[in-house]
């Protein structure tokens, strides 16, 4: 059981949700709201977020595309939790599966998640090399942020399986990744649209933003750069407005 004292309540879209989190290991931060705000659904449409910790990334996504059914899927039982009551807490309709996503097909379909059956996935996965990453002792933090070889390929794999044809996978990875992002989609996916993400002017982009459909058969797409911070290192505007919830990141072909 977690302590009250080992949680915090932070507001993001600029206060139009509410979450609560603990204090120690992983953190809610501008990756998930990214995701969010990249990741493309309408009303009726059954949406599944991998990895979803507290709910950030699905819970900000319902936040600004209403009417969607909204699954949380989380491995660890007190992030589960804790998503299932910032849900509540923020009168979004959701619900909250604890489950590894590197399960095997059986399993999902045990908690309702059967293959073909969604209509979009995002993810947010561990994405640190552990031979170049030096891991958090906190467990928690270390399971959210070290990967191993066949994370990605196995976060993908079980998204491919319940995405139904047509369905799209929009994920966040670190951009020097970007060769496992493009192998672990090979297979089953096409049609992808890739947004670097720049910390700053002038330097490599530090994450990229995919959306990938099932069965695509577009060429894929490079777009224009998303520049997070202006020179002196003031958010830019643009991202501002990102993160208050007032724009969305459009991945997807007009």
């Amino acid at each position: 059981m977690i302590e009250a004292t080992d949680i915090t309540e932070d507001a993001f879209l600029g206060g139009q949700l509410r979450l609560r989190q603990k204090r120690s290991g992983h953190r809610a931060g501008h990756d998930a709201i990214l995701l969010a705000a990249a990741t493309g659904a309408q009303a009726g449409d059954r949406v599944v977020d991998f990895g979803a910790g507290v709910g950030t990334a699905g819970l900000a996504l319902a936040r600004r595309v209403e009417g969607i059914r909204l699954s949380l899927v989380e491995i660890d039982p007190e992030l589960a939790e804790l998503a299932r009551a910032n849900a509540a807490a923020n009168a979004i309709a959701a619900e909250t599966i604890v489950l590894d996503v590197t399960a095997d097909a059986q399993a999902f379909a045990a908690n309702g998640l059967p293959p073909d059956s969604v209509d979009a996935v995002l993810m947010n996965p561990p994405f640190n090399d552990p031979a170049r990453h030096r891991g958090s002792p906190d467990q928690a933090r270390h399971a959210a942020h070290v990967a191993t070889g066949e994370t990605l390929h196995a976060w993908v794999h079980a998204a491919r399986r319940i995405l139904r044809s047509s369905g799209a996978l929009t994920l966040i990875w670190r951009a020097d990744g970007i060769a496992d992002v493009m192998a672990a989609l090979s297979r089953g996916f096409g049609s992808l649209a890739i947004l670097p993400v720049h910390g700053e002017a002038g330097k490599p982009a530090i994450r990229v933003l995919v959306r990938a459909v099932k069965g695509g058969r577009a060429p894929t797409r490079l777009l224009p750069g998303l520049m997070l911070n202006e020179e002196s290192n003031v958010p830019k505007k643009e991202v501002r407005d990102i993160l208050e919830g007032k724009a969305e990141v459009t991945l997807a072909e007009p």
